[in-house]
């Protein structure tokens, strides 16, 4: 029995392909589920294609998988390479404004987001990927307050304006989906888990580094001075910090 869910992002680069996929992974985290994620991209210049994959699991996950259950394609060309990779039973949520589809999958469900009326003809390119997010959660059976929280945080520090502004247009594609689209079949933990992303690994190796290494050279240059006292190096705790503000704000 498959117990996973995988959720895939296609875009170009400097569409945004990276803000969802980082809401989809804390969202997963907090509901208690294992994730694995992978990041396939032709190049980071932007206009060259990305393809991001989480696959979310009760168990452990060990792989991204090679077949999806939702898929957001942010332009023409994620659709048309990632369509073929569709499950039965999973659904694509895009632009209807800029997207075409080529002929429905067996037991695939369209799910077309009138983007322009949604955002009531904002000029912004980045509100299709809210509206896009907002609309998988729902189809997932997601609640809008998760979302809403980590919006929040996710735009807290450019101000109230632009976290307002992303929560109605969330609320806008939320509620679309809510009336025009089937829910998906979906999993659901209790527990909560961290993420741990590459920079977090790596800043918890540099404070191993750290206290191995530096702390005993500073007992030793104390001992040295006669007990007057050495001042903690501004790069140990720089590191010391991001690394502990890092995982408790991925703990959450």
């Amino acid at each position: 029995m498959d117990r996973t869910f995988a959720v895939a992002i296609g875009g170009a680069a400097g569409q945004g392909v990276a803000t969802p996929g980082d809401i989809f992974a804390k969202l997963f985290a907090r509901r208690g589920l294992h994730i694995n994620a992978y990041n396939a991209y032709q190049s980071i210049i932007r206009g060259g294609h990305t393809f991001l994959t989480i696959r979310a699991g009760i168990e452990q996950v060990t792989c991204f998988g090679d077949r999806i259950d939702l898929l957001i394609p942010l332009n023409q060309d994620s659709m048309d390479r990632h369509l073929g990779l569709m499950k039965v039973g999973s659904a694509v949520v895009y632009n209807s404004d800029t997207i075409k589809p080529d002929a429905r999958p067996e037991g695939v469900q369209f799910c077309p987001l009138p983007v322009n009326q949604l955002s009531k003809a904002s000029r912004s390119k980045v509100e299709q990927n809210t509206l896009a997010l907002a609309a998988s959660l729902k189809l997932m059976g997601v609640g809008f307050e998760p979302l809403a929280e980590i919006l929040t945080e996710q735009f807290l520090r450019k101000g109230s304006k632009v976290v307002t502004e992303n929560l109605d247009i969330a609320r806008a594609g939320y509620d679309y989906a809510a009336a025009n689209f089937q829910p998906l079949a979906h999993i659901c933990a209790r527990s909560r888990y961290p993420i741990w992303t590459g920079k977090l690994m790596t800043s918890f190796a540099q404070l191993a580094i750290d206290l191995i290494l530096v702390v005993p050279l500073l007992a030793a240059c104390a001992a040295h001075s006669g007990g007057s006292g050495v001042g903690i190096p501004k790069g140990f705790s720089s590191i010391s910090l991001r690394c502990s503000v890092g995982y408790l704000e991925t703990s959450r």
